[in-house]
């Protein structure tokens, strides 16, 4: 069917409630937002699916939660896997909550129990509920960062990661395989628990989580020698965050921990920022201005979900707070911990570091550095979790840092999927040790470069909307594989790869090889002085991302540099727009 015949079977079908009917006999008169609606299914990419809320196949709305959520029960009852279980967890968005109860009542009337949380919780916390209750999958609605008008579906496997191949494949066919919405299965609440295939957790599994985190701590010395001395302002950003954080930092020690009050409690609509990320600087005013009332040592905020951490460190040399990116804060905190492992002689002949593809070099010299195997994975932290459960299935390889540059990263195995509140632990603990030796973790930032190089990394992106939008990003894609740049910026390209191929082509032999990784739409650009480039289609947002990184001689310089390789990489696609 077109999507004008799939809006009006919407409006006609007595399964779509009124409320449904209402909304959509209100854009009646709209054919471009008829068509933005119903012209596709909402997709899965890196994350599942995420959209905004809204009437339509093209939206998050229950109707598409319960297809999804058939889809899923479907694959799942393919595994052949005896009394299979599904937890589901949910964050502060609009929808959330009955979203996720939709989820477990679909899921429910398939046979397949539920878990769902008492109430709101961090993703890495449903990431580690999926193998500490044995389940198959796992389910949180979340947008994570997206505007207040989003939300979002991601789906994970029972090793406790959102779901990669053969399983997101398998799921989203099953999805796709249900045309008629008003056949999928849902039951009462009641029917549900009477039947034993529903049930509420909570605390039981708090405190093991919580647990967990405090366990990762690798010098707890120096918080007990320190923690009085540090001052922390930390921002949930109206999400998930503000309780297990609070809690975790609390039970090690820390007494001086200011909350933002203006942005503690849960809240959908995000009334203090514009979009909820901590990668943004304004999702920082409010703490910035708590920090220099109380002279804060630094300033933490985490994402509505709880799996990112944006962060700002003083500077008392200037009175200043600099801002980290994530990459930057991936860095350190990996510097520390392998450091204190190393001293507590505990990094293993076969340890290993992991990052995505966009993310920094600067990783590659700390791993080096600490005689660990750097190990690269799509982007997507799903695709981290993937070679810990790899390490695990082979006995080869162990475990011991995971990041990716969009301000998230993973100390332990206990979760597969990034983790704010662990980071934010790590990154308080790292401030009491540098403490000690009078240095502020923008002193510990800096030794890094004098140390390995002053690395700087960024990400330029165009956003593209719509149908059209979406056609132009596959266009310029198309383009540059088919054109391979011989210069990027005035470097000089010295290595091509492309993921979708499965090549990597050394460009003065001519000589190619296979990149060993998953087959995914990313073009990436190995350059001269340890810059390079990377093209990708976002697959939470509209956009096309461009990631680069440049290494200087000294922060002045690398900051020349970088601005110079953005502007030019923009250029360099402006005609293709």
């Amino acid at each position: 069917m077109g999507y004008r015949e799939i809006y009006d079977e919407w409006l006609k079908n007595p399964y779509f409630d009124e409320d449904t009917k209402a909304e959509l006999r209100s854009i009646a008169d709209d054919e471009n937002e008829i068509k933005e609606r119903f012209y596709k299914d909402l997709e899965f990419g890196t994350a599942g699916l995420r959209g905004i809320i809204g009437a339509g196949i093209n939206r998050m709305n229950i109707y598409v939660v319960r297809r999804a959520t058939q889809g899923l029960a479907n694959y799942i009852q393919k595994q052949g896997k005896k009394d299979p279980s599904v937890v589901i967890a949910y964050d502060s968005r609009h929808m959330s909550p009955e979203f996720s109860e939709e989820a477990a009542l679909t899921l429910a009337a398939n046979g397949i129990k539920a878990y769902r949380f008492e109430s709101l919780r961090p993703t890495p916390e449903l990431s580690f509920a999926v193998r500490e209750l044995g389940c198959i999958a796992g389910l949180n609605i979340t947008a994570s960062h997206n505007p207040p008008e989003y939300n979002g579906y991601k789906v994970y496997w029972e090793d406790g990661a959102q779901f990669t191949p053969p399983h997101d494949k398998g799921v989203t066919a099953e999805v796709l395989a249900i045309t008629d919405l008003s056949t999928v299965k849902t039951m009462s609440r009641e029917d549900a628990i009477a039947a034993g295939l529903y049930e509420t957790i909570g605390q039981a599994i708090d405190d093991k989580f919580i647990g967990h985190v405090k366990a990762q701590v690798v010098n707890q010395d120096a918080i007990d020698k320190m923690q009085k001395d540090i001052h922390i302002v930390y921002t949930p950003l109206h999400g998930t965050g503000n309780i297990p954080a609070r809690r975790a930092l609390k039970e090690l020690g820390f007494e001086n921990v200011y909350v933002v009050p203006e942005q503690e409690l849960p809240d959908g609509d995000f009334p203090t920022v514009s979009y909820p990320n901590p990668e943004a600087a304004e999702a920082f005013a409010l703490g910035l201005a708590q920090a220099k009332k109380i002279d804060a040592d630094l300033v933490l905020a985490t994402d509505p979900d709880a799996d990112r951490l944006g962060v700002y460190v003083k500077d008392t040399k200037s009175g200043e707070y600099i801002p980290l990116t994530g990459n930057m804060s991936g860095s350190l905190l990996c510097d520390y911990v392998l450091s204190q492992k190393q001293a507590a002689g505990k990094i293993p002949a076969d340890g290993q570091v992991v990052k995505s593809i966009v993310s920094t070099n600067l990783i590659d010299a700390v791993a080096a550095n600490y005689g660990c195997e750097l190990v690269e994975v799509l982007t997507g932290f799903k695709f981290i979790g993937q070679q810990i459960l790899k390490n695990e299935q082979t006995g080869k390889g162990t475990y011991l840092f995971g990041m990716e540059e969009s301000y998230g990263c993973l100390i332990g195995t206990y979760a597969r999927d990034k983790d704010a509140i662990s980071a934010t632990v790590a990154l308080c603990e790292a401030a009491c040790y540098y403490k000690q030796k009078g240095m502020t973790l923008w002193d510990a930032m800096l030794a890094m470069y004098e140390k390995y190089g002053y690395y700087k990394d960024f990400v330029k992106s165009i956003e593209l909307k719509g149908i059209e939008g979406l056609a132009k990003i596959q266009e310029i894609l198309e383009t540059l594989r088919n054109n391979t740049p011989e210069v990027v910026g005035g470097y000089k390209v010295l290595s091509a790869r492309d993921y979708k191929l499965d090549t990597i082509r050394d460009m003065a032999t001519g000589e190619v090889r296979p990149t060993g990784l998953p087959q995914s739409n990313v073009l990436y650009y190995d350059l001269e002085d340890g810059a390079w480039l990377c093209v990708r289609p976002s697959g939470t947002e509209p956009k096309v991302k461009f990631y680069c990184g440049v290494k200087g001689s000294s922060l002045a310089d690398a900051d020349e540099k970088s601005a110079a390789l953005g502007d030019a990489v923009l250029a360099m696609i402006q005609p293709m727009l």
